[in-house]
C-alpha cells in the first residue's frame, strides 16, 4: 500500500504496559501506519511531571512541541520550551522532559532502530 493514515489519539496508549501511566501516554503508531524506516511517537505529560531520561545509540530524534510549556534538560543543560519549539537531539545525548502546570504534549520523529533506547536513571539526572 502506498500510504496509511490513523488517528493518532486512537493508538494503543502503551504507558501503563510499562509502568509509566501516572506519569505519561505514550502511542508508538509505527507498526499500525506501516513504516519500516520511520519512527513516530506521541507523548502525553501530565501536569508537573518530570520523565525518565533516555539516549539512544544511532538514532537521532526531532521532538517538536503541540502544546504546553516546560523544559527538555539534554545531558547537563537545562532549557524551556513551549509550542512549536522543535528540539534536535543527538543519538547518545540523555534527554528527558519536565511538564508545567498544563502537561506537555510532543510528538517525536526519527528512524527506526530496533532496540536502540536506554532509558536511565532519574535520580541525580534533574540535579
Amino acid at each position: 500500500m502506498s500510504h496509511t493514515i490513523r488517528n493518532l489519539r486512537e493508538v494503543e496508549d502503551v504507558a501503563p504496559k510499562f509502568g509509566f501511566d501516572a506519569m505519561q501516554e505514550a502511542r508508538f503508531p509505527r507498526q499500525e501506519l506501516g513504516a519500516r524506516d520511520t519512527g513516530l511517537a506521541l507523548h502525553s505529560i501530565k501536569p508537573g511531571v518530570r520523565g525518565v531520561p533516555h539516549r539512544h545509540q544511532h538514532a537521532e530524534e526531532v521532538y517538536v512541541v503541540l502544546r504546553g510549556h516546560g523544559h527538555v534538560k539534554l545531558d547537563d543543560e537545562l532549557v524551556e520550551i513551549g509550542p512549536y519549539d522543535a528540539i534536535r537531539v543527538a543519538p547518545t545525548v540523555a534527554r528527558a522532559f519536565a511538564a508545567g502546570d498544563e502537561g506537555l504534549e510532543i510528538l517525536v520523529f526519527g528512524p527506526h532502530h530496533e532496540r536502540d533506547g536506554e532509558m536511565l536513571e532519574s535520580e541525580g539526572f534533574w540535579s
